[in-house]
């Protein structure tokens, strides 16, 4: 969760703000926060299940399909620290107010696009303010609710919202794509948006700080994943000699070298490099890095799979997702008991590795394989192995850190998850497309042929050459999670610490 609704920990309320709840409509403040931390959490995922339709509506190739899902996640992981900072200068509640208006206008333009430029324009610009609104969500639950039961309960919705996020999108996805069309997968934030604009006058603004924003560092931090991650998608279509794809590589290179220099020598940087210093800090950043690679990958592939493969329709695709849901839920909650009683690598150690048995589980797939017996359980397992994962990185990414730097600690703690789910999906559609075009040239273009002119024959063969391109992914995301174990093992030598209800939200989508 991929998959998204920074985790960061709630730094207390000036005296004036927020210690007074009468006349403050909490109730309403509550559905405000967490209405918009739903919508931006389950937009990592909801148009998963869509993308058979949108493929085929809308002539998507299978390199641009996967910068329908990437677009959001670039946009919001790269962004997330600059949408941070704006609240810190702006106001929070102005921010938040800025960002779900972007949210909602792009979510307008996404459902109206006649092609797939401007649909992952539209995406992009729903990640522009998702970033935005995002960070502002948590600061404003410290200056609207009042400290004690009220604010107990309200960091526990926006807790459920998190988690919930990742499978509501999956289940609305498939709802809104089989009783409608694609296009509501849009146009569902639209009401969500206009509801949460009318109610931010029910929360306090936050106290402003001074300084400037980074434009220069989100230039070319942006820049330089953007640049990346298309030239990844370059190879997957035209090989490792295409000047493109050379070309973006060394952008990137450039782009992301300029980025650490500007951090370095910033005396108010984006990104502080001081976060850095701790071998826990990074190796829990590394470790999320790492994760959500292969989590949205593995969401991806699976949506691909259960609807082109298996025959599911949307809804069904939908409610296959629920045991993952199941297994994360019950994972999350496990670890975060142990975490006061065993150190973070005892906990994330072993579940890691049961995430990387569920992976190789599921690259045994064929276009054969049942869903209870196949499909469920290796759902189950990866979830478990995952879902040991979050506490303890979350406790890890800031524990230990000064208090000026506990919001930016925990931000990039999901911006490495959402940049990891980017380049991880694209690394791994690379691999996807290479491995099934090696069996059968085109075989997705030759999968849709089949399916237009009913030639099952051509269907059944495509379908095998797709399902062995979505079996080496599996084993690419089982590789992935292989060096998240490592980097765990070999990093993090924190001891046990105690997981607390108001320090953090996972964002598990």
């Amino acid at each position: 969760m991929s998959a998204d609704s920074p985790a960061v920990t709630v730094p207390g309320p000036p005296e004036s703000s927020g210690s007074d709840p009468k006349g403050r409509h909490l109730g309403l403040a509550l559905f405000v926060i967490a209405a918009a931390q739903l919508m931006v959490v389950l937009d990592g995922t909801i148009t998963n299940i869509a993308l058979p339709s949108i493929q085929a509506a809308l002539d998507v190739s299978d390199a641009n399909l996967a910068w329908i899902v990437n677009a959001y996640a670039l946009a919001f992981g790269g962004l997330l620290l600059l949408g941070g900072r704006a609240g810190d200068l702006f106001g929070r509640r102005r921010m938040f107010q800025v960002g779900i208006a972007v949210f909602t206008l792009a979510s307008l333009l996404g459902g109206l696009a006649p092609g797939e430029g401007l649909l992952i324009l539209a995406r992009v610009l729903q990640g522009v303010g998702a970033a935005v609104a995002a960070p502002s969500a948590l600061s404003l639950i410290a200056t609207t609710f009042p400290e004690g039961p009220p604010r107990n309960r309200a960091m526990g919705v926006y807790a459920a919202m998190a988690g919930l996020g990742a499978t509501v999108g999956l289940l609305l996805g498939g709802v809104l794509t089989d009783a409608l069309d694609w296009r509501w997968v849009c146009f569902v934030n639209i009401p969500i948006g206009l509801a949460v604009l009318a109610g931010t006058r029910t929360l306090v603004e936050a106290e402003r700080h001074p300084g400037r924003l980074d434009i220069p560092s989100t230039i070319t931090g942006t820049g330089g994943l953007i640049a990346l991650v298309y030239g990844i998608t370059r190879v997957g279509e035209h090989g490792w000699t295409d000047t493109a794809a050379l070309s973006c590589f060394a952008a990137a290179l450039v782009l992301l070298a300029v980025f650490l220099i500007v951090q370095s020598r910033s005396a108010h940087p984006m990104m502080p490099l001081r976060l850095f210093k701790d071998r826990n800090r990074w190796g829990s950043y590394a470790t999320m890095l790492f994760v959500g690679g292969g989590m949205m990958a593995m969401f991806y592939f699976l949506s691909l799979y259960m609807q082109l493969i298996l025959g599911y329709n949307a809804v069904q695709a939908g409610l296959a997702n629920l045991p993952f849901s199941v297994g994360m839920g019950i994972a999350t909650t496990l670890s975060s008991k142990l975490a006061a009683h065993l150190p973070p690598r005892l906990i994330a150690g072993p579940g890691l590795l049961v995430a990387v048995v569920g992976m190789f589980w599921f690259a045994t797939l064929t276009p054969e394989s049942s869903y209870a017996g196949h499909l469920l359980p290796a759902m189950f397992v990866t979830a478990l192995g995952l879902g040991m994962s979050f506490v303890p990185m979350t406790l890890g990414a800031v524990s230990g850190v000064r208090h000026q730097d506990t919001g930016i600690a925990s931000a990039l703690l999901n911006t490495a998850q959402q940049v990891g789910g980017a380049l991880g999906l694209a690394v791994l559609a690379t691999v996807s497309t290479s491995a099934a075009n090696g069996k059968l040239p085109e075989a997705s273009a030759s999968f849709y042929r089949g399916l237009a002119t009913q030639d099952r024959g051509l269907m059944a063969k495509a379908g095998e050459a797709l399902t062995h391109g979505y079996t080496m992914a599996f084993v690419g995301a089982g590789a992935v999670f292989l060096a998240s174990l490592c980097v765990t093992v070999f990093a993090i030598n924190a001891g046990k610490q105690r997981a607390t209800g108001e320090a953090t939200a996972v964002h598990m989508g």
